[in-house]
């Protein structure tokens, strides 16, 4: 019996690999193509055909490891796609919600802090009309005075003669004054802002168009003038220089000469003043210098100049620099009064008086009038000083000395007030006369050309450096 099973089995066997592998079941009505393919429970090759590239000749991709870099490749440009085609839906998606959530808002400040009242910065006399014109750069006007007024101390203010002021005068941020003592015309300086000098005939007032203007280097701020010879002497902060030009140079006349580079001393140089007699220049500087990034000379710097080298700004103590009249170049000073003893600091315009030999500074960091011999030089002490409660002087930033009625005249910022003493006084001396344009007491806020703004949370302070 079992080897009749035995003999059934290999029947089969021999029958089915006669046929390639493919089994046959008794009593099946499948033909032989057909007999492959019934299920059989367990995993078997149903069929293998060649692909139509390979059968035809044709090429085929070749084949990719999961870890290669041209896969990698493609995965990431694919995603990079991706990824710009989500943020350009993000962005029309936003842009969508701007236009329809655009408001505009059109509403008054809080509050305003700014000086209602005009702010002294620079003072000149006419004493040939009997004037004193005082340069107000809070408001941007000049103020035009009698030169007697006197401000009652129960006064409210003076009013001036005439103000010349508004959009049309282009005057703007006004730092130093020029009266012609032969034609009475005013040489208005202006800084920060418009790099222009304005000059306006006596007779004009109101916003008048200047009868002259003269295109000047940006920062442009003190002013003296040689009547002999006709020139015209301005300083300029930064770069630091003085350009001389003829004293009728309009539009974009080009200066005579110009003193400018690295030895020549002039470091924030602020007020000049001329000494005609000795052939001197005085300038006041603050103290801040960096280098010329092509050691300076007798011109203007080039359109596009780097203004000064990078790198090589430093303090230095403030001065008075002195020169030759003729002065031009890279040219070191004759000397300079400088140190601790001077008591210099911040000094802004000077006024020199030839008849006395005498150089006068607006010392605005300490409140006072220094006055020096125009031959000092060194760590010298002033020969007078005018300084004190008494005095009023606050924040003084113009000086001119009057020869003709021997008085001195004062513009101080600190407090509205322009303030008159005799020529030679000094220590805590009252002024025999005050021009004051606000109130007496009324603070002077004293914001010019304000850079930024900033808020101390600690103290609850607002910050604004000028």
């Amino acid at each position: 019996m079992w080897a009749i099973v035995f003999l059934g089995i290999a029947v089969i066997l021999t029958v089915s690999l006669a046929n390639g592998g493919q089994r046959f079941y008794p009593g099946s009505e499948a033909s032989e193509a057909d007999a492959g393919r019934r299920p059989t429970g367990n995993p078997q090759l149903v069929s293998v055909e060649p692909l139509p590239e390979t059968a035809m000749g044709g090429e085929m991709c070749a084949w990719m490891p999961v870890g290669s870099p041209a896969l990698l490749a493609a995965n990431i440009g694919r995603e990079r796609q991706e990824w710009q085609e989500r943020l350009l839906a993000q962005s029309a998606s936003a842009a969508a919600a701007d236009r329809r959530s655009s408001v505009v808002l059109n509403r008054p400040p809080e509050r305003v802090i700014r000086d209602p009242y005009p702010t002294y910065s620079a003072v000149a006399v006419d004493p040939k009309n009997n004037e004193i014109v005082l340069q107000d750069e809070n408001l941007f006007q000049l103020m035009v005075y009698d030169r007697m007024t006197n401000t009652a101390p129960t006064a409210r203010l003076s009013e001036p003669k005439r103000i010349i002021g508004g959009h049309d005068t282009n005057v703007e941020f006004n730092c130093a004054i020029y009266i012609d003592p032969k034609t009475g015309d005013l040489y208005s300086v202006n800084n920060d802002t418009l790099d222009t000098m304005t000059v306006f005939s006596r007779n004009q007032t109101g916003n008048a168009h200047p009868s002259r203007q003269l295109s000047t280097p940006h920062r442009t701020y003190g002013i003296a003038v040689d009547e002999a010879r006709d020139e015209m002497y301005l300083t300029v902060q930064d770069p630091p220089m003085v350009v001389v030009y003829n004293k009728y140079a309009k539009g974009e006349d080009k200066p005579l000469r110009v003193l400018r580079g690295n030895r020549t001393g002039l470091e924030d140089p602020h007020g000049i003043g001329l000494d005609t007699r000795n052939g001197w220049m005085f300038v006041a500087n603050y103290g801040n210098v960096a280098a010329h990034p092509d050691g300076g000379g007798n011109s203007l710097p080039g359109r596009g100049y780097a203004e000064m080298l990078p790198g090589s700004g430093r303090y230095e103590p403030p001065s008075i620099t002195v020169y030759s009249l003729q002065a031009r170049g890279d040219t070191p000073p004759l000397r300079v009064i400088e140190g601790p003893d001077t008591q210099l600091n911040w000094p802004a315009h000077i006024s020199v008086d030839e008849d006395h030999g005498e150089v006068y500074v607006a010392n605005d960091g300490t409140d006072a009038i220094l006055v020096f011999r125009v031959s000092d030089s060194g760590n010298v002490s002033p020969t007078r000083v005018l300084k004190g409660s008494k005095t009023q002087i606050q924040n003084p930033t113009g000086v001119v000395v009057d020869t003709v009625n021997n008085e001195l005249v004062v513009a101080n910022m600190g407090n509205h007030r322009a303030t008159v003493y005799p020529r030679a006084a000094q220590g805590d001396t009252a002024p025999i006369r005050t021009i004051r344009t606000a109130a007496d007491g009324t603070p002077a806020l004293q914001i010019g050309n304000p850079g930024a703004v900033a808020y101390d949370t600690k103290r609850d302070e607002i910050l604004v450096p000028n």
